[in-house]
């Protein structure tokens, strides 16, 4: 079904997410005057500019950014209309967007879309992978339904369907030295090159602050954005990644590596949580997703280690 009245929304919210309105007319398969007659239309009627025009493309006014806040959560509100009405007869058809950080996306989140997609094959996802920072983003501007983010910020937009604990575990070569240990402490892998994730990551944050506290000195050769590039260079040195459990389920399978759980002596815990935005009431595939998502997540809790 299609409610015309909301197609001008979806212009205008396509062009702040272009920063162009050529761009955007593109994408929606409309010419650029036409497009631009419409938000005119708009900032006639609203008596404000919407859009500030610059020679690289426009920007939100500060009443355009209070537009597109309530465009957004319009088009969220619709969204779970119309996932009311389709349950009615039972989960068919809907649209699940999620934001995870680089880990969970590839370690866990996909094992989980594809258990959905199993029984609700017409159901669409779309992940977003960002930091914990974006991720909280995503949420208020209604991008996603849902986060999976270890150590979120506070904030009071993020209402936590679950929160479980996760401990550090380290990532190296299965021929590493380190690796005929069941555990490990942190001054054991001071003697090693490290390679990490770059500061705004959940773990590598943890990490900094125990340093911060420790007498500790690593010897970081590698930082970068990619766990993949991580991963494939501690594969081929001595060095050391470090990871919170549940993003280590892919490595823990792969031959080329060992992943040794960080000892509880050393405090190196968080927490991971699924969360929405607080307030908001879910459709009906991103709340049966969560549902499933709290469902296994409550297996993966990190118990405490032994030294």
């Amino acid at each position: 079904m299609a409610l015309r009245y909301m197609r001008i929304w979806r212009y205008i919210d396509e062009v702040v997410r272009a920063g162009s309105v050529r761009q955007a007319a593109e994408r929606m398969n409309v010419t650029p005057s036409a497009l631009l007659r419409r938000i005119q239309d708009v900032e006639h009627d609203l008596n404000a500019a919407i859009f500030e025009r610059h020679a690289t493309g426009v920007k939100l006014t500060a009443a355009g950014e209070i537009l597109i806040h309530w465009v957004r959560s319009q088009n969220a509100d619709l969204r779970r209309v119309y996932s009311e009405i389709e349950g009615l007869s039972g989960l068919k058809r809907g649209e699940v967007s999620i934001a995870c950080s680089q880990a969970v996306a590839r370690s866990f989140l996909l094992d989980q879309i594809l258990e959905f997609n199993a029984e609700h094959s017409a159901v669409k996802f779309k992940v977003i992978v960002a930091d914990h920072q974006a991720a909280l983003q995503t949420l208020a501007s209604y991008e996603a339904d849902l986060v999976l983010i270890f150590r979120p910020s506070k904030s009071a937009d993020l209402q936590t369907i679950l929160s479980i604990g996760q401990g550090m575990c380290a990532v190296m070569a299965a021929d590493h030295p380190l690796a005929a240990n069941r555990s490990l402490r942190l001054r054991e892998c001071a003697g090693y090159d490290l390679a990490l994730p770059e500061g705004h990551f959940g773990g590598r944050e943890l990490l900094n602050d125990w340093l911060a506290s420790s007498s500790l000195k690593f010897d970081e050769k590698l930082e970068a954005n990619s766990f993949d590039m991580l991963a494939d260079f501690v594969a081929r040195t001595q060095a050391l990644t470090f990871q919170i459990d549940v993003g280590t389920l892919m490595w823990r399978n792969d031959p080329k590596f060992a992943v040794r759980p960080i000892s509880d002596a050393d405090q190196l815990y968080g927490p991971l949580v699924l969360g929405q935005y607080k307030g908001r009431t879910l459709p009906l595939a991103p709340a049966k997703f969560a549902e499933q998502l709290a469902r296994n997540l409550d297996a993966l809790r990190t118990l405490p280690m032994p030294d």
